[in-house]
């Protein structure tokens, strides 16, 4: 009867311990459980994406997120049936998918960067000495864009500018980089800002306002032959010492090269000026949700203090929250105007607007 009684209590005890580890199994399952999200994004927010923070950050939260990368602008030609979210870098191109996929408003905004211009030290010397650039401190300076117009609508070349000679490096016609602005949202804004300048301050509305400014916006795309369809491409040839001494980019990537310790070239950080245009157009990167899982996400981005400080560390500046990305970004100043002093914001066209003068540009 004993030994009878000893198999019983065993099996029990056999089967409670199988419980116990199926029922642990269930709860680690449920607690690591996540809903699978597929976005298309620009390129500029790809790190973010797969930094393995951010990953396990949103898992913990329940999401697991698989991208797709695109220019802002082309992402409207793209086919989104499947996706759950798209996330260009402004409102206008935001906008434009919000209204063929018929999202409801408001579309979540969860960070934003200027755009800036990377000069190697040289060519940054050089236009300050030129009246083009005001340089405020080793690393960073305010990029004159009425005097910059003026010198590009001339035709000017490096070598015509006082102290270019010194640099062998610094010769041919001046001109900035950027994308594609027919596809990607860097290069429209640039348009959007040079178009306000050169039109003595007004924002285009129409084809007579697009009609005036033409011819420059065409010489600034044109002379830069073959472009780049995405900033990232640009930003990395610039870090790797190759291409345009002046490249525009997102203010996010100059952040993030910093906070990551790397150099430029072969000569590093002192070889790094950061120009901010002293007139521009913000990029907030915008959400559109294709999906009920999609919006969740895009809320979040904005609304978790986590997901927010990862944000700060890949250089975007969180909505609503200037002190965090001044905090995270103390150790930089050199080369990050953090309050963007003397930089102006100027509202961007319509998008049907800036796509013809985009497509005029290129023309």
């Amino acid at each position: 009867m004993r030994r009878i009684i000893a198999i019983v209590l065993a099996v029990f005890l056999i089967g409670g311990v199988a419980a116990a580890v199926v029922a642990g199994r269930e709860d680690q399952d449920s607690s690591t459980a996540t809903k699978t999200v597929q976005g298309v994004i620009g390129s500029e927010k790809a790190e973010f994406f797969a930094d393995p923070d951010v990953v396990k950050a949103l898992a913990a939260r329940g999401y697991t997120v698989e991208t797709e990368t695109s220019g802002s602008w082309a992402m409207e030609g793209l086919d989104l049936k499947g996706y759950d979210f798209a996330f260009p870098s402004s409102q206008a191109p935001a906008a434009e998918l919000a209204s063929k996929y018929h999202v409801r408003q408001p579309l979540p905004r969860p960070f934003y960067s200027p755009l800036v211009v990377m000069a190697h030290r040289s060519a940054a010397e050089v236009l300050a000495g030129n009246g083009l650039a005001v340089l405020g401190s080793k690393g960073k300076g305010i990029l004159d864009m009425k005097a910059y117009l003026k010198a590009a609508q001339g035709d000017r070349i490096w070598q015509q500018l006082k102290g270019a000679p010194d640099h062998g490096e610094l010769t041919g016609t001046l001109f900035i980089s950027t994308t594609d602005p027919t596809s990607s949202n860097s290069g429209a804004l640039y348009l959007a800002a040079a178009s306000y300048v050169a039109d003595g301050g007004r924002v285009a509305d129409g084809t007579a306002a697009v009609d005036r400014t033409a011819p420059l916006m065409r010489k600034l795309i044109s002379v830069q032959g073959a472009q780049q369809t995405s900033t990232d491409a640009a930003f990395r040839d610039f870090v790797s010492g190759v291409g345009n001494p002046l490249v525009l980019v997102y203010e996010s990537q100059v952040a993030a090269l910093l906070a990551g310790g790397q150099g430029v070239g072969e000569e590093g950080d002192d070889d790094l000026v950061v120009l901010y245009p002293d007139t521009t157009a913000n990029s907030d990167h915008t959400v559109v949700p294709l999906t009920a899982e999609g919006r969740a996400l895009g809320e979040l981005l904005g609304t978790d203090k986590e997901l927010r400080r990862l944000a700060v560390r890949h250089g975007f500046r969180p909505q609503g929250a200037a002190g965090e990305f001044t905090a995270a970004t103390d150790a930089h100043t050199t080369y990050l105007n953090q309050t963007l002093t003397g930089v102006r914001q100027v509202p961007v066209p319509a998008s049907e607007v800036l796509h013809e003068m985009a497509r005029r540009a290129r023309d």
